[in-house]
């Protein structure tokens, strides 16, 4: 195969889709389908993801019936209340009126499994995590062609993942990296929308950029 090389406006266009990836709330997603098409160049962006010595161990499981939704709907309530007493005062206040995922609303749920190799992985050998790591890349990977495709994701993490797992007849070893919600979208907002509720403050470059190695502090 021909090495490819990248133009200027194409690395421009990425950028573009990096900035204007967002994680979208159950309140902006239509009920249109969607279509297989459109699913499947979204889940051949995560078979083509990096991984630790090529182990691919990733695993998809489609989820459009709506008594399964529902299933996954109340192990977030129950998680969700937990969740709610663990803020100040404030910010519980605040995480109260905050419309956290879209598992009924979003015509599709995706859950992400990793699925840990039978035998030794090569790069896994000291960092068992990598494997995780993998998945996460494969799931960054969806993300991207999805708004690329202007279909949203919302990652809902307020859940059980034991209790998905039963839900979804899961094999024992697997382990649950993320739930997703996807969907056409109403609309995408210009900006994160926990930094538009000041949830916390956007950090800049110069804050988490370390040069050689950490200063330590006497």
């Amino acid at each position: 195969m021909e090495q490819k090389n990248f133009s200027e406006e194409e690395a421009r266009i990425l950028q573009e889709i990096i900035l204007h990836r967002r994680d979208v709330r159950g309140n902006r997603f239509l009920p249109t389908p969607v279509g297989d098409e459109i699913l499947e160049k979204i889940l051949l962006a995560g078979l083509n993801g990096p991984s630790v010595g090529f182990s691919q161990p990733w695993e998809f499981v489609i989820i459009r019936d709506t008594a399964v939704k529902q299933k996954v709907r109340e192990s977030f309530d129950v998680e969700n209340e937990k969740a709610c007493g663990l803020f100040d005062s404030e910010k519980s206040a605040k995480y109260q009126q905050i419309k956290l995922e879209g598992i009924e609303e979003a015509p599709l749920n995706l859950a992400v499994f990793y699925k840990p190799s039978s035998g030794v992985v090569l790069g896994q050998t000291s960092m068992k995590e990598v494997g995780l790591y993998s998945v996460v890349c494969a799931i960054q990977n969806m993300w991207l062609m999805a708004r690329a495709l202007n279909v949203g994701i919302g990652w809902v993490s307020i859940l059980d993942p034991e209790k998905i797992k039963q839900i979804l007849d899961a094999p024992a070893e697997n382990q649950l990296v993320a739930y997703l919600c996807m969907g056409h979208v109403s609309e995408f907002l210009d900006r994160p929308e926990l930094e538009i509720l000041q949830w916390e403050k956007k950090k800049l470059l110069s804050q988490v950029v370390i040069h050689e190695k950490y200063q330590t502090k006497k």
